[in-house]
């Protein structure tokens, strides 16, 4: 039969296109396939998470960052199994506000009253009911967000989430197959401590390494062994809880992060901008998906937790969140500094609590760095941990609970060796601190007057401002906002409470009233 050349041709072609077509179509969907089956095997289901959080902790107090005179075995073995952070901090020394920035993945000075102490807490977006929404089964067991009225602003609960006394009530709960959210928050090692604890736990007073900002002397080393021992206190709830996981066959699939709120109830510690009441703990284990068994450097903020929580969870980010997910280091095989950008971390504070007349506060920021840390006291005029002679800052109650440290400064402010220490911890500060780390890493020589060192003082001066002007902070708008007349929400705290022995020492009245 006679066919058409441009018939037979076209014929041809359209052949010639099909097999193509049909080959591509092949290669395509095994390589569909392929990707899929790697992504299956890259990719677990949405992981449960499980945060282990102390109470008033500074982070160097553990064994496994390098402090020989405690025995904190549950964290330490968890620490070779994950990844420690050596530049983690808090968004400010203070429990409440810096609870509220790590739910809402904001500064402090973005979220109205509670950025203060005994606080509200604002109507916004927090990581624990969006992960709910999104199918999490989320809940809190102890302190959670506070202390505050959260009900003043219309929350119906704790921000934290719901409310379990313990962590089976809440795993009996969990649908099967339904990934958790559970946040434990011990109580420990905020004051009171156990008076001599330390005694049964195997502490060696001989071995602390007692900080130069505070006297080395037997009272002040009972007073540290007894916050050791709240440490260990909460270790041994570490290692219960991990029990649990592994009693549950849930321990392949939970992310387990240690830390604490904020540093510890000493001298320059709680209410204070310096490392020892900002830098706290931070281990994160998840062996099969988060190489193990390093020591990152980069700086991290408590408030990065919520979007590394999300992100981890495949849960989209809010936009207002201004906090940074630091789920590419967990994820890295790096140890050391990771990512370049990741060089310092930005810290606030204001009212902490009811220790100054009129109920003020002592509004600071700051900035940290590996070399430098800057602090800027709005209000220096003011005493720093409170209007003496308690200067409630410091502890709990205003010596209610009393601080042997305290005190002991207290007492012997006259003496030689206590004299610059007491002036270090509670006398009047200047508008501007800036302290050379490298040198001076108990930040004990404020340098910010001294002429070599006005190129730093103005590097890092400039480097706060500028970021406290683009993320809006009223302090540095010269914008009015009322921290220091916001209301607070507990009566009882507004009244000094101290102890028998403290009002002795000071010469106190049983009614005192000098904060009216």
């Amino acid at each position: 039969m006679f066919r058409h050349p441009g018939i037979m041709k076209k014929k041809f072609n359209f052949q010639i296109n099909l097999i193509i077509i049909i080959f591509l179509s092949l290669v395509l969907s095994c390589e569909f396939n392929m990707h899929e089956k790697v992504s299956d095997l890259k990719k677990p289901n949405r992981p449960n998470i499980l945060l282990l959080m102390s109470d008033n902790q500074y982070a160097d107090h553990l064994g496994c960052y390098g402090d020989r005179s405690i025995k904190t075995t549950h964290i330490d073995k968890l620490a070779k199994e994950g990844v420690i952070f050596k530049n983690a901090y808090c968004s400010a020394p203070s429990c409440s506000p810096a609870r509220a920035s790590m739910l809402t993945g904001k500064d402090i000075w973005n979220l109205g009253e509670a950025a203060n102490l005994w606080s509200s807490f604002p109507k916004v977006k927090v990581y624990t009911k969006l992960m709910e929404e999104s199918g999490y089964h989320v809940g809190i067991e102890g302190k959670g967000w506070g202390p505050g009225d959260e009900s003043v602003t219309g929350w119906k609960q704790n921000p934290g989430g719901v409310r379990y006394d313990s962590f089976e009530d809440f795993f009996n709960e969990v649908e099967k197959g339904q990934p958790w959210m559970y946040w434990y928050s011990s109580r420990d090692p905020h004051r009171p401590y156990r008076n001599e604890g330390w005694k049964k736990s195997g502490i060696n007073l001989d071995s602390i390494n007692v900080p130069p900002y505070l006297p080395d002397n037997y009272e002040v080393r009972k007073d540290i062994a007894d916050y050791y021992n709240e440490i260990q206190r909460f270790d041994e709830e570490v290692g219960s809880y991990i029990s649990l996981l592994k009693e549950m066959g849930q321990v392949e699939n939970t992310i387990i992060i240690v830390c604490s709120d904020n540093g510890w109830q000493m001298p320059r510690g709680l209410a204070n901008l310096y490392d020892f009441g900002t830098k706290i703990p931070l281990i994160i284990s998840w062996p099969e998906f988060f190489p193990p068994g390093r020591e990152v450097d980069d700086f991290v903020n408590i408030k990065d937790f919520a979007p590394t929580f999300l992100e981890v969870s495949n849960i989209p980010v809010p936009k207002d969140m201004n906090a940074k997910s630091f789920l590419n280091i967990l994820t890295s095989k790096k140890q050391g500094r990771i990512d370049p950008k990741r060089d310092h971390v930005i810290m606030a504070r204001e009212r902490h609590a009811f220790v100054r007349k009129g109920g003020l506060g002592y509004p600071g920021r700051a900035i940290r760095t590996a070399n430098y840390l800057y602090i800027k006291n709005y209000e220096p005029d003011r005493w720093p941990a409170g209007d003496p002679p308690l200067y409630g800052d410091v502890d709990a109650h205003m010596l209610h609970y009393e601080s042997p440290t305290k005190l002991y400064m207290l007492k012997n402010k006259e003496f030689k060796k206590v004299m610059p220490l007491f002036d270090l911890a509670f006398s009047k500060r200047p508008k501007e601190e800036l302290y050379d780390l490298l040198n001076d890493p108990f930040q004990m020589n404020n340098v910010a007057n001294v002429d070599k060192y006005k190129p730093n003082l103005e590097t890092m001066s400039n480097r706060l401002k500028s970021y406290l002007v683009k993320t809006q902070d009223p302090r540095e708008l010269n914008q009015k906002f009322n921290w220091d007349n916001a209301p607070y929400y507990k009566d009882r705290d507004k009244k000094p409470r101290p102890s028998k022995k403290a009002r002795e020492m000071l010469g106190l009245k049983e009614e005192y009233s000098y904060l009216n």
